[in-house]
C-alpha cells in the first residue's frame, strides 16, 4: 500500500473542475463509491495497482486530464521525506513525544505556543497539532525556509514542482561544468559530481524564483538540503569533513513532507528580542548551551540558502561569522535570565542536558545546573523531569547515564 493523500487530491481537483462525479469513476473502476470517498479523504490507502487502474482509466476515459501524476508519483509525494529525517546536534527528534507528554499534563487551559529556539522544528511540528497557535524561531537562514517548506502558510502546485524535481533527476551529473559549489565543496563535504549538481540545481532553483511561490521557492531550497543531507562526508555537522575517498553515489531529488498550516508564525529573529513581543500561554526553551555555534556547525546549509556565494575561509570552509548566539559565549547565564525576565508567558518549559561529564572544553555547558534551577525559581514554581536520552556523541564525551532534563515553570 502506498499514502497517496497528494495524488488522490490532485486527482480530486482536476475531477471536479472538469464536473466529473465519482459515480463516473467507480463505474469504470469497479469500486464502491463510498470506499472511493475514503480514499480521497484520506481515511484509506490506495495500491500501486490500484492507483495504475485509475490513471489508465482515467486517461482511456478522456474526460479526466491527470497529466503529471506519473512525475509527482517517482518524485516521492506518495513517500515524501520527514522533518524528523535530518541529522542535526541537539534534535529531539526521539523525545519531542515525552516533551509534549510533560508539557500537557503540567499546563491548564493553554491555547498559544511559542517555540523560541526551534531548531531542527521538530518540536513546532507536534506543536502544530496541540495548539490553536504556535509562533516558532530560529535565527539560522536555512532553518527558517525549512519552516516555511514544512508547515508555512502557502500553497503549491504540485505538479509543476514535480515536474521541476522530475528534470533535476534526469541530469547527468559528469556533464554539468564546475560551479561554486563543487569548487569549494567537491571532493570535500561532498562528492565531486554530486556536488556540481548540486550547484547547479541551486543556481536554477534561484534563477526560477520570480515564478515561484514564496512557498514553492522554499520548498525545492529545502527538499535539495534535506536529499543532500545523507551525502554529505561528515560526522552530522559541516564543522569538518572526514578526510577520505569518497564513493559516488547518484543524486535523485525526493520530496520532502511541505504541509501548509494557518496557525503559524515563523520569525527569524534574535530571541531575546522577540521575547519582548510575543505573548503565550507556553514557551519552550531549547537554546545552545555549549561553545559550539550553529550558524558555524551548519554553514554550507546556510550558504546554500543564501546562496551570496561567499569567499571561504580555513580548512572547514566557513564564510565570514554571522549569526553568532552569546548563548555559546560566557554570556549565556545572562542572556538566559534575560530572556526568561521578558517572557510574556503563563508556564515556560527548558530542556537541559548536562548530565554527562565532559572532555571537550567545547562539549562544556556555559550554563550550570544549578544557574538554570536559581533563574527560573526567581520566576515561578519549577519542576523537573528526566528521560534517559542516548545523545550524539562523536567519541570524546562519557554519555554512561545520560539523561535529558526538563523544567516546567508555572509563571507566577
Amino acid at each position: 500500500m502506498i499514502a497517496t493523500g497528494h495524488i488522490l487530491r490532485l486527482i480530486e481537483d482536476k475531477r471536479e473542475k472538469q464536473h466529473i462525479s465519482l459515480q463516473t469513476i467507480s463505474d469504470c473502476l469497479g469500486m464502491d463509491i463510498s470506499r472511493l470517498n475514503d480514499i480521497e479523504s484520506g481515511k484509506y490507502s490506495i495500491t500501486n495497482e490500484q492507483l495504475s487502474k485509475l490513471i489508465d482509466v482515467c486517461n482511456t476515459d478522456k474526460k479526466l486530464d491527470i497529466s503529471g501524476f506519473d512525475t509527482i508519483k517517482k518524485t516521492g509525494w506518495d513517500n515524501p521525506i520527514s522533518l524528523e529525517s535530518r541529522r542535526y546536534i541537539g534534535s529531539k527528534a526521539k523525545l519531542v513525544g515525552w516533551i509534549m507528554n510533560i508539557i500537557n499534563s503540567e499546563t491548564r487551559d493553554v491555547h498559544s505556543f511559542f517555540d523560541v529556539f526551534a531548531g531542527t522544528g521538530v518540536v513546532t511540528k507536534v506543536a502544530l497539532d496541540y495548539f490553536d497557535s504556535v509562533v516558532t524561531n530560529d535565527f539560522l537562514y536555512s532553518n527558517n525556509v525549512i519552516y516555511k517548506a514544512f508547515f508555512g502558510k502557502g500553497s503549491i502546485d504540485k505538479t509543476k514542482i514535480a515536474n521541476i524535481l522530475d528534470k533535476y533527476n534526469a541530469i547527468d551529473e559528469k556533464s554539468l561544468k564546475d560551479n561554486y559549489f563543487s569548487i569549494n565543496f567537491g571532493g570535500k563535504y561532498f562528492q565531486y559530481d554530486l556536488a556540481k549538481k548540486v550547484g547547479y540545481i541551486r543556481e536554477d532553483i534561484e534563477n526560477k524564483k520570480p515564478y515561484l511561490s514564496k512557498k514553492e521557492y522554499c520548498t525545492l531550497i529545502a527538499t535539495l538540503i534535506y536529499n543532500i543531507d545523507r551525502f554529505a562526508n561528515t560526522v552530522g555537522h559541516f564543522d569538518a569533513y572526514i578526510k577520505k575517498t569518497i564513493e559516488y553515489k547518484p543524486l535523485r531529488l525526493r520530496m520532502i513532507e511541505a504541509k501548509s498550516y494557518d496557525n503559524v508564525d515563523i520569525f527569524q529573529e534574535d530571541a531575546n528580542a522577540l521575547a519582548k513581543n510575543i505573548k503565550t500561554d507556553v514557551a519552550y526553551i531549547d537554546p545552545p548551551y555549549n561553545s559550539r555555534q550553529y550558524s558555524r556547525f551548519y554553514h554550507i546549509y546556510e550558504t546554500l540558502t543564501k546562496w551570496d556565494k561567499p569567499p571561504l575561509y580555513g580548512v572547514a570552509l566557513k564564510p565570514e561569522a554571522e549569526n553568532m548566539s552569546k548563548y555559546c559565549t560566557t554570556r549565556a547565564a545572562a542572556a538566559f535570565e534575560d530572556l526568561i525576565k521578558n517572557l510574556n508567558a503563563r508556564y515556560i518549559a527548558v530542556s537541559y542536558n548536562n548530565t554527562y561529564h565532559s572532555k571537550s572544553s567545547s562539549s562544556q555547558n556555559k550554563i550550570t545546573l544549578e544557574q538554570l534551577k536559581h533563574i527560573l525559581d526567581k520566576y515561578g514554581k519549577t519542576h523537573i523531569y528526566e528521560c534517559s536520552h542516548k545523545f550524539f556523541n562523536t567519541g570524546k564525551t562519557d554519555f554512561n547515564d545520560h539523561k535529558e532534563l526538563l523544567f516546567i515553570t508555572n509563571v507566577r
